[in-house]
């Protein structure tokens, strides 16, 4: 079972240019941490797909496994884990985030 949750995330984040693991979902985020990164994506108006990891306990362990990283949300462009809010919203600050974004649909 945790190799087929394993399996189906990585199917996700190969197919989507931007990935969102997040508790909820962008219309109703159930933390801050989502909420934030929700909105920080809905800046750059580039498509983005979401799994609300409450929604299966079985994700919400995979993921962390997946990634090697405590917490969500965290967040995959073009295939690559990112990080998690602090790291998103470092990126924007800086202007990186928008470059990474732009060069993943450009592909």
């Amino acid at each position: 079972m945790a190799d087929e949750v394993l399996a189906k995330i990585g199917e996700k984040v190969k197919n989507h240019k931007i990935m969102l693991y997040m508790k909820g979902n962008p219309n109703f985020p159930q933390c801050g941490f989502s909420a934030h990164v929700v909105e920080i994506l809905q800046s750059y108006g580039y498509p983005f797909e979401t799994e609300d990891v409450l929604a299966d306990p079985a994700v919400r362990d995979g993921i962390k496994r997946y990634s090697n990283w405590p917490t969500v949300p965290q967040i995959y462009v073009d295939g690559k884990f990112v990080g998690g809010c602090d790291i998103v919203h470092e990126l924007h600050e800086r202007g990186e985030l928008a470059a990474m974004l732009k060069t993943a649909f450009e592909k």
